[in-house]
């Protein structure tokens, strides 16, 4: 049954392969770039080799931990990063839980983070060729390592399927968990400053990590090499309780998942007021922008996006603070404004990605693709325009500088009219595999390679070029420090803005006609 599960786990990775040519170059490249650092960090273990026992064990140690960490973490924030295997599958099927456990854990090898994890943390008996017998054990142990990583990685997703069966608790706690690596810059910065003496801070770290679940497996070799073999088996004896505990947690939760589903349905709620269908004229593009302003904040697919974008601001603020005081911070919030309101703008590149099968409202109801392409764009304009006029003036409260507000203005209306356009045209003629309705907002779904990514550049590229006047007379203003420059980036945001959000609107519904059928089959194929 464990072979069996493995080849299952084979069979799906190359027929997924089979299905777009875009997922196997996708692949390739994603190969091709882990084998690159793979031979980097292979590399840099030899060469570190020859420095003392102490400063390999540090050295191996904290980046052990840290790597076991990033597997705790990341299934967090990327709830069902790898599911082709998805437990919840073999609800019906009795197979026995060992073998189950078993094959979960080899499979979870095939796949190029968890070959990468293995290989690196095998390639740790590197650094120990100058000491035989700690390069035997780092063999072990970091084998040892490995497993300690994929086991962590499905105990953590287990248990959040187990424990948290609540969506939006998930949701949260993966956002929530998220936050922190947005302002890992400024922590990281913070902590340095506050660390006189890295040389001897770093060994002190390491030495207390290595007596925790995470740092103990990795310094096995490092007590061995220094012939201090009692903390050795004590660590050792750490880290093969550390695998037991995850086993069993993972066991438990696995175990309770399978016979007690997660509830999915919704709570009964009496009938209120409208909500924003009550702020929009009775039209059908009135309709369809209460409609989506709704998801907004009720799906958490859209709120995810809408905690990010007024967060990004505020690391151009601690960019800012690096080169100088109030000035500094002005101008960076000033550009992080219109940073914040085209991430909102864009999202509705994909709205119709995120619709889903609902999309088929849409089209049964005869919808024009004017009234579509409008509403889409008022409701994500509600909330992209203010966030970013409000970054806008603080930023220009904080420089002291009030006669730059205007051209920091005309960037965030050229930002929004113009990605609003932009999206308008994109969604109407491309689509993504985004996460599904109930889905984690941070999920990854199969079948988005390498042209997702390239249609993604080319908005981003396409948005630059048209917000290109704006920006240039922006930056005039500030370097000259002439009030013209300013006032002339306004007008010419106000008018390029709204020409571009006319053109794309209008240019995307005509997609739009033309594309409705093929836009709810591509949204509705992979359920």
């Amino acid at each position: 049954m464990v072979a069996h599960l493995v080849r299952l786990k084979l069979a799906l990775l190359r027929n997924s392969l089979k299905r777009s040519p875009w997922q196997l170059v996708g692949l390739i490249i994603g190969g091709l770039y882990g084998l690159g650092i793979l031979a980097l960090l292979l590399a840099g273990l030899a060469a570190l080799g020859a420095a003392d026992p102490e400063a390999i064990g540090t050295v191996v140690v904290l980046a052990g931990a840290a790597v076991v960490l990033g597997w705790l973490v990341v299934p967090v924030v990327l709830n069902g990063l790898d599911m082709t295997l998805d437990p919840a599958r073999f609800t019906t099927y009795s197979i026995p839980m060992k073998s189950l456990l078993a094959g979960l854990l080899l499979s979870s090898f095939i796949g190029i983070p968890g070959a990468i994890t293995l290989l690196a943390s095998v390639g740790t008996a590197a650094s120990w060729w100058s000491h035989p017998l700690a390069g035997v054990v780092a063999l072990l142990c970091g084998a040892l390592g490995a497993v300690t990583c994929i086991t962590a990685s499905r105990a953590v997703t287990a248990a959040s399927a187990s424990l948290a069966s609540s969506r939006r608790f998930k949701d949260v706690s993966g956002i929530v968990v998220l936050l922190p690596l947005l302002f890992l810059g400024p922590i990281i910065n913070g902590i340095s400053s506050g660390v006189s003496n890295f040389s001897a801070y770093l060994p002190q770290l390491a030495n207390s990590i290595s007596w925790t679940p995470l740092g103990a497996v990795w310094a096995v070799p490092a007590e061995i090499a220094q012939g201090h073999y009692g903390p050795a088996g004590l660590k050792f004896l750490i880290a093969l309780a550390t695998i037991a505990a995850l086993v069993w947690v993972w066991k438990a939760c696995l175990a309770r998942a399978l016979v007690t589903p997660a509830f999915a349905g919704g709570a009964r709620r009496g009938a209120g007021k409208m909500g924003f269908f009550g702020w929009f004229p009775a039209t059908p593009a009135g309709a369809v922008a209460a409609r989506c302003l709704t998801y907004w904040f009720r799906d958490p697919r859209y709120s995810a996006g809408l905690l990010m974008a007024p967060l990004l601001p505020l690391v151009f603020v601690f960019a800012g603070s690096q080169f100088g005081g109030g000035t500094a911070i002005g101008v960076a919030l000033g550009f992080g404004a219109a940073l914040a309101a085209f991430l909102v703008a864009w999202s509705i590149s994909a709205d119709i990605s995120y619709d889903n099968t609902a999309f088929a409202l849409h089209v049964a109801t005869g919808i024009s693709g004017l009234a579509d392409r409008t509403g889409r764009a008022m409701a994500a304009g509600v909330l992209a325009l203010p966030l970013g006029v409000l970054y806008a003036v603080v930023g220009a409260i904080f420089s002291k500088d009030m006669s730059q507000l205007p051209g920091t203005l005309g960037l965030v209306l050229a930002v929004v009219g113009s990605g609003l356009g932009l999206a308008s045209v994109f969604s109407a003629r491309f689509t993504s595999n985004v996460p599904l309705p109930g889905d984690s907002p941070l999920k990854t779904r199969p079948g988005n390679g390498f042209s997702a990514a390239l249609i993604q550049l080319a908005g981003f590229a396409g948005l630059g070029v048209l917000v290109l006047p704006e920006l240039i007379l922006l930056i005039v203003a500030l370097v000259s420090g002439q009030v013209l420059y300013s006032w002339l980036a306004l007008v010419v945001g106000m008018i390029l803005g709204a020409v571009f959000l006319a053109i794309g609107v209008r240019q995307g519904a005509k997609i739009y006609d033309k594309r409705a059928p093929e836009l709810l089959l591509s949204v509705s194929v992979d359920r």
